[in-house]
């Protein structure tokens, strides 16, 4: 297993390190090729929050856990993992057992898309602005998506709020 650790807004000591591989390296028991592990170690103010990926065959598997020790949050987002990992590989194994004597199935969206509704309808005028501005307007809302018009180029554009605390930028193209 390749374990991958990484900090953010704070040094990951060796302690710690050898702790995460030697925990993590218990998950290897579920995988019979190579999976790779990336565990974020990010502290905001009073705040450490762990974050574990998972990549096992193009499948990802995430668990986070927030607290004021790193060493706790381990023992919490391990249990979580562990069960992520039998959910989906029961799932996978029932889905392979389910398929094998029938043909592969089509894939409808029109079928997906009866059972979704729109409940929630806002309207609201678009104000020029740059994209530093927009981001200002984000942190003030607390929203994780702000639509602007970006007055340089005369388009709309949304920005938002990556999992890892960064901003996107969708910009459309015409």
């Amino acid at each position: 297993m390749k374990i991958e650790i990484v900090g953010r807004n704070y040094e990951v000591g060796e302690r710690l390190k050898e702790v995460t591989a030697q925990k993590l390296g218990k998950l290897d028991k579920y995988f019979e090729t190579q999976a790779e592990v990336k565990a974020s170690f990010k502290k905001e103010s009073t705040t450490m929050t762990l974050e574990v990926m998972l990549d096992y065959a193009g499948r990802l598997v995430r668990a986070t856990a927030s607290g004021d020790n790193f060493y706790d949050l381990l023992d919490i987002v391990l249990p979580k993992l562990e069960g992520q990992i039998r959910k989906y590989r029961t799932r996978f194994d029932k889905h392979q057992k389910n398929m094998a004597y029938k043909d592969a199935a089509m894939f409808a969206a029109d079928n997906l898309a009866k059972d979704a509704k729109v409940v929630k309808e806002k309207k609201f005028t678009l104000t020029p602005m740059t994209v530093d501005e927009a981001a200002a307007e984000l942190e003030l809302l607390g929203h994780s998506f702000y639509v602007f018009l970006e007055a340089k180029t005369n388009t709309v554009q949304v920005i938002y709020r990556r999992n890892d605390g960064d901003l996107g930028l969708i910009e459309p193209q015409i």
